[in-house]
């Protein structure tokens, strides 16, 4: 991000800053010679393609997130508007979404297949970034973004942050492009890129005020480069005309911030700036509070490279000096990323939202490159070669659980369902999030779905105000409605407990059913929060059913 030493491939060898170490990068491009070179290239080719695969298997059905997404992408697009300003989220990704759709399908595999597609993308586009800094730099991010558990992840879940993790690249290659030479077309590829992030995620608000303070600084008055001062100053205008053309959703952006959030989670601290990094190692669909031996490997490698990014100093092939000064080859590139999380934590604070790991996509791939630069720290080749080869192991072994995790309990639910419930009966959900998963298999059954607290439809979550909704709806007539709306049907209620404002409204929803119905109960679902990201119980009420016996089933 610093024009004179990201994007100026006729750098000096050795470079210093005042006060700081001088830095040899005569050695930097130093490569694997006899049989590792070969030994290499076969490694690299079985990373890319165990990757790859990866990126398309898993054989989860839709979680909540992902169901509601698509439930929204599928409507017309006359519709979005509306619907997201319930949902909360911002347009680009259900737009591309909506016309994916149309040529492969709403199945499981089809809906995915954009993010998957979208993560394999970044792989040359990283290449493409990371080549400013050499070959084997480029090289080195390619591996590390090919096994890393969080981009396979995100390449098989149907939401946007494979396309954040892509834009951020392109953002990356524009901007470097942009501060070397000043054309149009590499200034219009800033705005667009820009404008595609807010389009794409709300984070990324965090990222371009970040990029405007740096590019600012870069192009201030005393600046020693005029040609960088100049271009700094262009490209701050580029980033200018990237927000202005996200102007026209910015009334809807101020109405979610308002009314949506992020309800369904507490705000974060600022101990989340190392949680996001630790995030980014572990399988994202698990509600363990305790990582795998092979993520907490990674996020040292992660922790340590980055760390040698900022401050390490090679002096040959086997010696590192630490310069606190920080190296000036990545002190703009650790700025931008570690100013993003601070603000962005900061910025949840603030406003009282919610915090997910997620988020930090917007910093993801720059992560990556920095690490990567980590890396080339190390002169010695062999020494690199196995360092990422552990580290790709390590994040190939954490992203191979995602094949088998699951992600929701809803297809035990449904098969329940369709073994045992009648069209006509009604299927109560609580909370409401446990509605789109669970609908996404039962829609075409005939039953008559309803979710606590708006007895609205199961297919979409209205998240305006929504803890005010919570509290404004006691579970006692809630189960008047049920009851008065069922007739003589059977009722089946969908449940969960733990979600952020509920308190014990689904359980209480639970036991004044039994209570009010003068016949029996069979608790036919166990929720298994250690198997399921999205555990859910499930009871059925009917006047056949006798009081339940026997330990339920937590399939």
């Amino acid at each position: 991000m610093d024009a004179a030493t990201l994007a100026d491939p006729a750098r000096p060898a050795l470079s210093s800053d005042a006060g700081g170490a001088a830095e040899d990068t005569s050695l930097e491009e130093t490569t694997l010679t006899g049989r590792w070179r070969p030994a290499a290239a076969i490694v690299l080719v079985a990373i890319m393609v165990v990757g790859t695969v990866l990126r398309f298997w898993t054989r989860s059905p839709l979680w909540l997130d992902e169901a509601l997404t698509v439930d929204i992408a599928r409507r017309p697009l006359s519709q979005l508007h509306h619907l997201l300003r319930e949902d909360g989220a911002p347009p680009l990704y259900y737009v591309l979404l909506h016309f994916w759709m149309k040529v492969f399908g709403t199945s499981d595999e089809g809906v995915r297949s954009l993010s998957g597609v979208l993560s394999l993308l970044t792989l040359p586009a990283g290449w493409w970034a990371a080549r400013t800094y050499g070959r084997q730099h480029a090289w080195a991010v390619v591996v590390l973004l090919a096994s890393a558990p969080f981009a396979i992840y995100y390449g098989t879940e149907a939401r946007m942050y494979a396309l954040v993790m892509l834009l951020t690249v392109l953002g990356f290659v524009a901007l470097t492009r942009a501060l070397n030479r000043r054309t149009p077309a590499n200034l219009l590829g800033v705005a667009l890129v820009t404008a595609a992030l807010l389009y794409s995620q709300y984070w990324a608000v965090y990222l371009v005020g970040v990029l405007a303070v740096w590019l600012l600084w870069q192009g201030r008055k005393n600046q020693p480069d005029p040609v960088r001062r100049a271009n700094a100053r262009w490209c701050f205008g580029a980033l200018v005309v990237g927000c202005i053309l996200f102007a026209p959703w910015l009334r809807t952006f101020f109405f979610q911030s308002r009314h949506t959030g992020t309800p369904w989670a507490g705000a974060g601290n600022f101990g989340a700036i190392v949680s996001a990094i630790t995030g980014f190692t572990d399988n994202q669909a698990t509600l363990s509070a305790v990582g795998s031996n092979q993520g907490r490997l990674l996020a040292i490698l992660y922790f340590v490279l980055a760390f040698l990014a900022v401050f390490g100093v090679a002096r040959d092939r086997w010696h590192i000096d630490l310069d606190l000064h920080t190296r000036p080859r990545t002190r703009a590139l650790a700025f931008v990323v570690f100013a993003t999380l601070v603000t962005a934590v900061a910025g949840g604070l603030l406003t009282k939202s919610g915090y997910s790991n997620r988020y930090a996509s917007v910093i993801f791939v720059p992560f990556l490159v920095l690490v990567a630069m980590g890396l080339m720290t190390l002169r010695e080749p062999r020494v690199r070669a196995v360092i990422l080869l552990v580290a790709a192991a390590a994040g190939l072994a954490v992203a191979a659980q995602n094949v088998t995790t699951k992600r929701t309990q809803a297809g035990p639910v449904a098969a329940v369902l369709a073994a045992h419930a009648a069209p006509g009966d009604l299927v109560a959900y609580c909370p409401d999030q446990l509605g789109p998963a669970v609908y996404r298999l039962t829609s075409s059954r005939g039953y008559d779905q309803i979710t606590y607290p708006r007895s609205t439809g199961p297919d979409l979550v209205d998240w305006i105000d929504y803890k005010a909704a919570v509290h404004a709806v006691t579970p006692s007539s809630f189960v008047h409605s049920l009851i008065d709306r069922a007739g003589g049907h059977t009722i089946w209620l969908v449940y969960a407990s733990g979600y952020q404002g509920y308190g014990t409204r689904c359980e209480t929803i639970a036991t004044q059913l039994l209570g009010a119905l003068p016949y029996g109960a069979k608790n036919w679902i166990i929720q298994r929060p250690q198997t399921y990201y999205e555990p859910m119980d499930l009871i059925e009420y009917g006047k056949s059913t006798p009081p339940a016996t026997g330990t339920p089933t937590g399939s």
